[in-house]
């Protein structure tokens, strides 16, 4: 999943925007009033965002991260802070052009993994122009 259409976007957060957090679980059955569950409220900011200043929005175009539930529209939620380990899902910039991977280090080798089988890894290589931007930490989609 290259980031051809590159759209980086800055969280606002000017305005405090909480929102209902229900105490129980839910369950895909028959629905029962939450009104009684109501616990306290939830600031989405706060929850998405540990360090705001080392976090950007970036929107996801293409179909190589499927298989990690990254679709084509996304909002990944990025952190700069964060260090990449193995196994990471990261933004990161080869050859100069920004993709959304999974970084895998397996006998003293780095790569650069997709999460569809259309796909092939990229191993980075001592000729392989390549910086991590940050680590993914949350992906926003809209519910089908």
């Amino acid at each position: 999943m290259n980031l051809r259409h590159i759209e980086i976007l800055s969280p606002a957060a000017a305005d405090i925007t909480e929102l209902p957090l229900l105490l129980s679980e839910v369950i895909a059955g028959f629905p029962s009033p939450a009104d009684d569950y109501i616990d306290k409220t939830m600031d989405l900011n706060e929850h998405l965002i540990s360090n705001k200043a080392a976090t950007f929005l970036i929107r996801a175009y293409g179909d190589s991260m499927l298989d990690a539930n990254i679709s084509e529209g996304d909002i990944l939620v990025v952190d700069r802070s964060k260090d990449a380990h193995n196994n990471s899902i990261i933004i990161a910039v080869v050859n100069g052009e920004l993709t959304v991977k999974r970084i895998k280090q397996q006998n003293g080798r780095i790569y650069l993994v997709p999460e569809n089988p259309d796909y092939s890894p990229l191993e980075i290589t001592a000729e392989t122009s390549f910086e991590v931007w940050g680590v993914v930490t949350y992906i926003i989609h809209k519910a089908l």
